[in-house]
């Protein structure tokens, strides 16, 4: 892996010189959206169906506790979603290492702020789009990088 010392993520594989670690990553990212947002969408149906479906009617809440719990659970566990590793992608810090408990929060809820609000969504976009590290809005302020898995891509 080769660095570029004047990089603030100067631990990470650098897009110039080793672009195979973010080729595609933004689709990739896309279709793990999908997948485990039908996973969230589902569980968040299961839970609010238990209670003679009283849930219903606070559902929004039910699916973003659920999904609040499954995406800190699993980016804390494995650095990234289950739709995340179903595309071969995870998660990194600037240090370049895995996600731990506290990072895994902090990236969940600045990406449930960013989604919450029309045109933070639509810059997290074009930043993944037309920047080197494919960063969107929350992962720029949680200093976070998603990367084709090492040795799977």
């Amino acid at each position: 892996m080769s660095f570029t010392m004047n990089d603030t993520y100067r631990a990470l594989p650098d897009p110039v010189t080793e672009p195979a670690f973010y080729s595609g990553v933004s689709v990739k990212r896309l279709l793990a959206w999908v997948v485990d947002t039908v996973i969230v969408g589902i569980v968040a149906a299961v839970v609010a169906s238990i209670p003679l479906f009283l849930l219903w009617f606070v559902f929004p809440l039910v699916f973003l506790v659920v999904s609040l719990i499954y995406r800190i659970g699993s980016i804390r566990a494995f650095s990234a979603t289950p739709g995340m590793r179903l595309f071969n992608i995870e998660l990194r810090n600037r240090e370049g290492a895995k996600l731990d408990g506290t990072d895994a929060a902090l990236h969940t809820v600045a990406y449930m702020v960013a989604s919450a609000f029309f045109i933070p969504q639509v810059v997290s976009v074009f930043l993944m789009l037309m920047t080197e590290r494919g960063q969107g809005l929350h992962d720029m302020f949680t200093g976070v990088v998603a990367i084709n898995s090492p040795g799977r891509y």
